[in-house]
């Protein structure tokens, strides 16, 4: 019989509202808590210019939920960044 599998994926969904004038506040953050992302996908509108406004990052968290919450929190606290966050578990699966 296999183990049960508990480990859950938590998914951060960081928009950016003028990622030209807040990056710097965002990479910093980002790299604080470096040891915590174990994926991370920049996406941003390519507009006339090549230098549209919004960006979206998606974050694969690893790590303590109070750590992954620090940085959430943070950067919801930046002005014109927004966090969403989605948690899959995998509680009922089997392994083996």
């Amino acid at each position: 019989m296999g183990t049960i599998v508990k480990d859950k994926h938590t998914i951060l969904g960081v928009h950016v509202d003028d990622r030209l004038k807040e990056a710097l506040k965002v990479q910093k953050l980002l790299t604080q808590h470096g040891d915590f992302i174990k994926t991370r996908l920049g996406l941003h509108e390519i507009g006339k210019s090549r230098n549209a406004k919004n960006g979206l990052l998606i974050l694969e968290m690893v790590g303590p939920d109070v750590k992954i919450r620090q940085l959430s929190d943070k950067l919801n606290a930046i002005t014109g960044v927004e966090v969403q966050s989605m948690v899959f578990g995998h509680a009922g699966r089997r392994r083996g």
